[in-house]
């Protein structure tokens, strides 16, 4: 295995911050990864498993070992009734979904342009246009960092929240995705109830029409990581309770929202931001992104803790004004392990 030394994070995550890390070393199959966690060396220091890094804020200079997840291949078993993927944490996730549209997989399609790999989308519940990922997921295979044993968990296992799942808890620290399996039903149904696909026709539509107009909303709203650095929606759209959400709506009669369970409501984050005229608003080299607000971009210029001031002063602004905390969806790593906003700057 290659073992790259005091190497640059800068082109391995999606914001393009000039930080690094004492060792990067790219893996490719699951026995790979299995002796590279045995590693003596290895197991004494911090250890992190990114694939894409489109979901990562490095803080600061990394003091452990950065594992690249490369662990390739897709494998499919078909059904009466489904088809079923195997595929390996390292591969792309939008082109898993174009890929799945192209073959004639339905149930992808609404995920579209969601960066990152595989490995990622159980970690976060990845979900747009009214589908999670939790919707296909069969299971997911995770190897156990101190014996090295692999394990499969079912859905119901992986605890799927709203962008949330049991690797952001209990498996944080002592597990690692290395395969995704999903079960895409062959009983299709298009879902086109949410905002811009509510314009398609339901009888006709087909799922690479639906796979089609998500990239150009997506397109259209959210930067290229490749062109200006970002981690996607830097917050999580907040959940209120009912007192809450009578008292913003008395408010403010045009504020988007939906049902959320156990009667609370969802809020849209990026309009609560945009309300306080935060787009184009700069902090050094990080600014909040002109079309959408809910993205942090890095202009070019943008440090770790440019980021960080900006992050906090949005929170700051959005809490005065609606009385409504916002939630980093991005995950913060500082020298050793994950931290959090509130950690970095209290």
């Amino acid at each position: 295995m290659e073992v790259l030394r005091s190497h640059s994070l800068a082109r391995l995550h999606t914001f393009g911050i000039d930080v690094s890390a004492e060792r990067v070393i790219p893996v490719t199959s699951v026995d790979e990864m299995k002796s590279l966690i045995r590693d003596d060396d290895i197991s004494s220091e911090p250890v992190m498993v990114i694939g894409q890094g489109s979901n990562l804020l490095f803080c600061e200079h990394y003091r452990g070992t950065i594992i690249l997840n490369r662990i390739m291949g897709i494998d499919v078993r078909e059904t009466d009734v489904a088809y079923h993927l195997h595929i390996g944490a390292g591969e792309n996730w939008h082109q898993l979904v174009c890929w799945t549209v192209e073959q004639g997989y339905p149930g992808l399609e609404n995920l579209a342009l969601i960066p990152g790999c595989v490995g990622s989308a159980p970690i976060q519940n990845i979900g747009a246009y009214g589908v999670e990922l939790q919707d296909v997921c069969a299971y997911v295979d995770v190897l156990e960092r101190a014996s090295g044993t692999l394990t499969r968990l079912t859905a119901e296992a992986c605890r799927f929240g709203y962008r949330d799942s049991v690797f952001k808890h209990e498996l944080k620290e002592t597990h690692i995705i290395v395969a995704v399996g999903l079960r895409l039903s062959k009983d299709w149904l298009p879902n086109i109830s949410y905002g811009p696909l509510a314009n398609l026709n339901a009888q006709t539509v087909t799922p690479a029409q639906i796979l089609a107009q998500v990239c150009k909303v997506r397109r259209e709203k959210l930067p290229d990581p490749a062109e200006l650095g970002n981690a996607g929606s830097f917050f999580k759209n907040p959940v209120v309770n009912q007192d809450t959400y009578e008292r913003l709506m008395g408010d403010y009669p045009n504020l988007p929202h939906f049902p959320a369970p156990d009667g609370q409501y969802k809020l849209a984050a990026g309009w609560l931001i945009d309300q306080c005229q935060l787009k184009g608003y700069k902090v050094g080299g990080a600014a909040v992104h002109q079309q959408q607000a809910l993205v942090i971009v890095n202009t070019g210029s943008a440090t770790a803790a440019d980021v960080l001031k900006l992050a906090r002063h949005i929170v700051d602004t959005v809490q005065t004004r609606f009385g409504v905390s916002l939630e980093h969806e991005v995950r913060f790593m500082d020298a050793t392990g994950e931290t959090t906003l509130d950690r970095e700057l209290p």
